[in-house]
């Protein structure tokens, strides 16, 4: 019986997530004419080319398109068998690498990760903030965890990764207390005209868009930013109204000095984990998927005299 060559087959695993021989060689630290041998007897195996070149690339043939999902199934597995084994040690402290997107308010995000940390193990956080695309390309070569963020990877991610959908939240608008006196009256219909600060990022976007397109309320857009951090200071400094989840109001208030415009529940904000395995074995993880679901999101909207169902 042949058996297949599991070397071989991350070597082709690597060399396909990162498009060129050169790229994958230096993250294992060997050769390209070896990491390209090695492939080639792969090839010889299954009796089929499983990668060829088009432009600077490297990309999948037919047969490495059948043999790719097998690859990330095998691999994530066996990720899980390290996550459990290192999970059962509790002698040891366990370490947590997490990607949070740009769009993630950073308070929200320490929420989120907090009851990782009531664990009877210490656990060694590791955090990076970014863009998607590149946390989804750290989660694929283990170099993350879990990855947090407003949307789910989509179908054109490249990658097969898990989404673990924890909670949605409404919207609220934050301001300074002059400027939120200003428009609080007739929300939302007073949002028309009023400056807002939006974050170009996230998956809430196209729902905000939409629900304002609804209510016949256009907006003055005041400033555009690439990051909900850099819209919450403008906010802070007076400069427009801040549309954030509403489970931040609390904190934007103490630490900001932003107090509540008006608040809807037709807009909300969805938040994931996402991962590369199927089921979630991490303990640290688990813990943070299961407070979320049972705590942090289990609250209703609070409803105030500046909700748009009213």
């Amino acid at each position: 019986m042949e058996w297949l060559n599991y070397h071989h087959l991350l070597y082709f695993w690597l060399v396909a997530r990162r498009g060129s021989i050169a790229a994958a060689s230096a993250e294992l630290r060997l050769s390209p004419p070896t990491v390209s041998a090695q492939i080639h007897k792969l090839e010889e195996n299954f009796g089929a080319q499983l990668l060829r070149r088009s432009g600077r690339r490297l990309v999948l043939t037919d047969t490495g398109k059948l043999v790719m999902p097998y690859a990330e199934e095998i691999f994530a597995l066996g990720r899980e068998l390290d996550d459990a084994v290192r999970g059962a040690d509790t002698a040891r402290h366990l370490r947590l690498a997490v990607g949070v997107t740009d769009a993630v308010p950073k308070m929200l995000a320490y929420r989120l990760l907090e009851p990782a940390f009531q664990l009877k193990q210490p656990v060694q956080l590791v955090c990076h903030e970014s863009s998607p695309a590149r946390l989804f390309a750290e989660l694929a070569v283990h170099e993350l965890d879990l990855v947090i963020g407003d949307a789910p990877a989509g179908a054109d991610v490249r990658i097969r990764l898990f989404n673990h959908h924890i909670g949605d939240c409404g919207m609220v608008f934050c301001a300074l207390p002059e400027l939120a006196r200003r428009f609080r009256r007739h929300f939302p219909h007073s949002l028309d005209g009023a400056p807002l600060l939006l974050s170009e990022q996230g998956g809430v976007r196209p729902r905000l868009d939409h629900w304002l397109e609804a209510k016949e309320v256009r907006p003055w857009v005041a400033g555009r930013f690439d990051d909900f951090s850099m819209a919450r200071t403008f906010a802070a400094r007076g400069r427009g109204i801040l549309p954030a989840p509403a489970l931040v109001e609390k904190e934007l208030r103490g630490q900001h000095g932003l107090v509540r415009v008006g608040i809807t529940a037709d807009v909300l904000y969805s938040y994931y984990v996402i991962s590369i395995d199927r089921r979630i074995q991490h303990p640290a993880t688990r813990a943070i998927f299961e407070a979320a679901r049972q705590n942090l999101f289990r609250a209703p909207l609070r409803r105030g005299a500046a909700s748009s169902r009213n």
